[in-house]
């Protein structure tokens, strides 16, 4: 499988002659780079600063006693060996939990990051994608504050929990999903937006046109199997200014190869 993906992006880059773009492509680490670490760790995230992305993408949680670490999923059940929710339980319960051992025992000891802790990783080196999956807004102004990250990060979420965000601090970029021509239309309206996320629902020629019109940012999801070269080139052609992936240093090498960066 690895040899045919770079030989599809050998055949579509390397061997591609072009006169070198003007716009650059943004590159988002899903979950960092979690395909040989840990998603959601520090060490995904590393990783994904060492391969050169621009952003990587976490999700932010509370705990039952307010402390926001990072867990995609609302349960703890398929990154440990243990069951239970995460608004549930205390942060000391949390951060006793390994989320490396299901991919191997060389993770051993890998524990569950705090948002703060992403925050201060990235800081100086790499933006990041905050995708607020229950966490207050006043709580994700407070810890971008803190941490000095306000002007390098994408803040994910509904429209409702945006227009918080903004009020407490309008320097952010909300980045809400585009859903439909309509949605984004009314969200365009309602928030002063920079950027707007898609995913393979919604990344159709109506909705992006919608975009397009506005001028804001198209960051777009490929993942799984769209998260190749020939979709890469597909979405870009099709008005994506960023795009998020599970292969980042592949897609940055791609878009190296394009003259995108």
């Amino acid at each position: 499988m690895a040899k045919v993906f770079f030989a599809l992006l050998l055949a579509l880059g390397f061997a591609t002659t072009s006169v070198a773009q003007s716009k650059h492509i943004v590159v988002i680490a899903h979950r960092g780079e979690h395909l040989r670490h840990p998603e959601n760790t520090l060490a995904a995230f590393q990783a994904a600063i060492d391969s050169g992305a621009d952003f990587f993408e976490l999700d932010v949680r509370t705990t039952s006693d307010g402390k926001l670490v990072l867990m995609h999923d609302s349960n703890i059940d398929r990154m440990t060996n243990y069951k239970g929710d995460v608004a549930a339980m205390t942060f000391d319960d949390v951060r006793k939990l390994e989320v490396g051992l299901k991919m191997g025992p060389e993770w051993a000891g890998t524990r569950v990051p705090t948002f703060d802790e992403a925050l201060q990783l990235a800081h100086g080196k790499i933006g990041v994608y905050v995708d607020s999956k229950r966490i207050s807004a006043q709580d994700a102004v407070d810890a971008l504050t803190r941490n000095d990250m306000v002007d390098k990060v994408v803040v994910y979420g509904g429209a409702r929990y945006l227009r918080e965000v903004i009020a407490l601090q309008p320097k952010l970029k909300a980045m809400p999903e585009a859903n439909n021509p309509a949605t984004l239309k009314s969200l365009l309206e309602a928030l002063p937006l920079k950027v707007v996320a898609f995913d393979a629902n919604d990344f159709n020629d109506e909705t992006i046109a919608v975009a397009r019109a506005a001028h804001v940012d198209i960051y777009v999801d490929r993942l799984g199997n769209a998260d190749n070269p020939e979709k890469w080139q597909d979405a870009i052609d099709r008005g994506a200014t960023g795009i998020q992936t599970d292969h980042p240093a592949e897609l940055v090498q791609y878009l190296k190869s394009m003259g995108y960066r």
